[in-house]
């Protein structure tokens, strides 16, 4: 596929086709446009791919003339490569390779594209030129989950930036390293990226704004504190011209900011089947589920020396039960500071004096330096 964002939308639907928690009657419906996507663009590896998982059932009649016509089209590329080596300048060189290049990721060949823009690229020399071909590995990485592309493919292009290049492709190149940082559980780093590109957002190949604004929502609300919350989310004017339209979204963000953790918990609940849902954040989903659960409870606890269960449970509109529950799971794994009290029903906070926890550290991280100098000096005695 040419036009990269439906080919990342293809990604998205054969996600969900393998997803078991997608109704049936949804996965009949994603077939049939995951099969139409295929067969109108001669995806013969991709086919293969799918027919060998189980998600496609196998049309032989149609992989024979899919591999036809893609051998067909693959003469006239070669055929116009050697002529234009033969008969015209550089730049038709180039633009010929780049076509072949564009062949094999329209079908999905991923091993080829590699190979194909490599040879692209020797025939390149405009830095931006060579950008361009690095997103489009991006883009194949990304379509693939192929973190190991993707990470290459981002170290490539910061060394081509350092040669030149323009802010355009900078700020492009900063949404894909977010979206890379966020598929990997860096969050913060991703909510960082996603902020500073905000208000240069050009990245509509891998994702729609309103998608762009969803994940950096998401991800700064368990990375960033109040104060730069308030800042560089709540009162953004790129964000507030979004976010009504993503369903929960206002509501989750706003509860969360005002305190008002009622509404948070119902706004929290809607928001889980779109994380659930989506293909980079859905290996993240337990754990981001915890990390927005210990933001919104360290926040509450910030407030008090001491509260009732009783009164956190009213407070987040839940049971006692599910309050005492969740927060000793979360003071046992070292994520809430405070201790229950279990006789009288009342939490009691207990938040770490950062002089004493530097002192602590420093004495660790002596006594190990000492143990590190006592065993080399055995080294040299011997």
């Amino acid at each position: 596929m040419e036009n990269q964002e439906e080919t990342q939308q293809l990604a998205h639907k054969i996600f969900l086709l393998k997803h078991p928690d997608v109704q049936d009657i949804e996965k009949v419906r994603l077939k049939e446009e995951v099969f139409a996507a295929v067969k109108s663009n001669h995806m013969v590896p991709l086919y293969e791919t799918l027919v060998a998982d189980g998600v496609l059932a196998l049309d032989q009649g149609l992989l024979d003339s899919m591999r036809n016509d893609n051998d067909e089209e693959l003469k006239k590329l070669d055929e116009k490569i050697v002529d234009a080596e033969e008969n015209l300048g550089e730049s038709e060189v180039r633009e010929a390779h780049l076509a072949k290049s564009l062949f094999y990721i329209r079908i999905g060949d991923k091993d080829k594209v590699l190979e194909q823009l490599k040879i692209t690229e020797t025939k390149t020399v405009a830095v931006g030129q060579k950008m361009d071909l690095v997103f489009y590995s991006l883009q194949l990485g990304f379509f693939y989950m192929d973190f190991d592309l993707i990470s290459k493919s981002i170290d490539r292009a910061k060394s081509l930036f350092e040669e030149g290049g323009d802010w355009e492709r900078k700020n492009r190149l900063k949404v894909y390293d977010g979206l890379y940082c966020m598929a990997t559980r860096n969050f913060k780093k991703a909510a960082d990226l996603f902020l500073d590109s905000i208000s240069t957002f050009t990245t509509y190949e891998i994702f729609t704004y309103d998608t762009f604004i969803f994940y950096t929502v998401l991800t700064s609300i368990i990375t960033l504190d109040r104060v730069s919350l308030k800042q560089k989310v709540v009162d953004a004017p790129e964000i507030l011209t979004v976010i009504g339209k993503i369903p929960h979204l206002t509501e989750f963000l706003n509860s969360l900011y005002d305190c008002q953790y009622k509404s948070f918990f119902s706004a929290f609940a809607g928001l889980t089947e779109q994380i659930k849902f989506d293909r980079y954040l859905h290996p993240h989903f337990r754990y981001y589920m915890r990390e927005v659960r210990t933001a919104i409870y360290s926040q509450f606890l910030e407030s008090y020396k001491s509260v009732t269960i009783e009164a956190m449970a009213k407070a987040f509109g839940v049971t006692v039960e599910f309050i005492d529950t969740e927060l000793s799971r979360f003071i046992a794994a070292g994520k809430l500071h405070c201790k229950i009290d279990k006789v009288s029903g009342v939490l009691e906070t207990n938040r770490p004096d950062a002089k004493n926890a530097l002192y602590q550290a420093t004495i660790k991280q002596g006594d190990f330096l000492l143990n590190r100098i006592q065993k080399l000096s055995r080294v040299i005695d011997l």
